[in-house]
């Protein structure tokens, strides 16, 4: 799994067992080893956040530009995205967020745990980041600490995680570099999340590939730093064809 964590997790939701599970402790629907019940559709509606969950990602689906132009890219890479088959809203342990389960290539939304809908925006963009390079690349998740770490880096820097309100909104502010800090550090901790490793090795695996990941900005063409340059982004990613339809 490659989860998402609210900024103020620390090593909130950590798992505490020796085995590596890759992060499957923090989803108990998704735990490998253990057989989890069907919970019924009145359950699920009713007595659960996955009501509102469901209503939140629709929304971000359908009106935020970081999502719409990450559902066309893998959409034109042959990874058509089905609201139904690819999103899953369920209880998380922990505080995380979300997670991108690769064994099903299916994005996982902690509905106990995301209660707003810039939240839920934030959330799905960096899932659907993870989606997108599982689409496009042979990822090795699971086996290549590298893999995951590019992957860590992409999601942190286009999602809008470091953005200058979200930063200032965890009391962290800085001049110099700051974004790329940003971008680091919550590469690492996501890592460190879901994976049975030293600090040590996370920040050894995301510094060996840091520049050329974090200079990948597919399928954005640049850094979104906010919403209008994600806006801007998706009316170029829609307009890329149409430059050379007179020649």
């Amino acid at each position: 799994m490659a989860p998402e964590k609210p900024p103020d997790s620390g090593s909130c939701g950590s798992s505490t067992k020796e085995e590596d599970d890759f992060g499957y402790g923090l989803f108990p629907d998704r735990r490998r080893s253990e057989a989890t019940k069907q919970k019924s559709f009145l359950y699920n509606s009713l007595f659960t956040f996955n009501h509102k969950c469901q209503v939140m990602l629709k929304i971000a689906l359908v009106s935020n530009p970081y999502a719409k132009l990450l559902l066309d890219a893998m959409n034109s890479s042959g990874c058509t995205v089905f609201k139904d088959r690819h999103f899953s809203c369920e209880d998380c342990d922990g505080c995380v967020s979300g997670g991108f389960d690769s064994s099903t290539s299916q994005i996982v939304l902690c509905q106990n745990n995301i209660h707003y809908q810039s939240h839920m925006n934030r959330v799905v963009t960096h899932e659907l980041i993870h989606a997108f390079d599982h689409c496009r690349a042979h990822v090795d998740w699971f086996n290549n600490v590298k893999h995951l770490a590019c992957s860590e880096i992409r999601a942190a820097n286009l999602s809008g995680d470091c953005s200058l309100m979200n930063e200032m909104s965890r009391f962290k502010f800085g001049l110099k570099q700051h974004h790329q800090i940003c971008v680091r550090d919550r590469a690492v901790r996501s890592i460190l999340a879901v994976r049975k490793v030293s600090k040590e090795v996370a920040e050894k695996a995301v510094d060996e590939v840091f520049d050329s990941c974090f200079n990948d900005h597919e399928p954005f063409g640049r850094v979104p730093h906010s919403k209008q340059d994600a806006k801007y982004a998706y009316r170029d990613f829609q307009n890329r064809h149409r430059y050379y339809t007179n020649l």
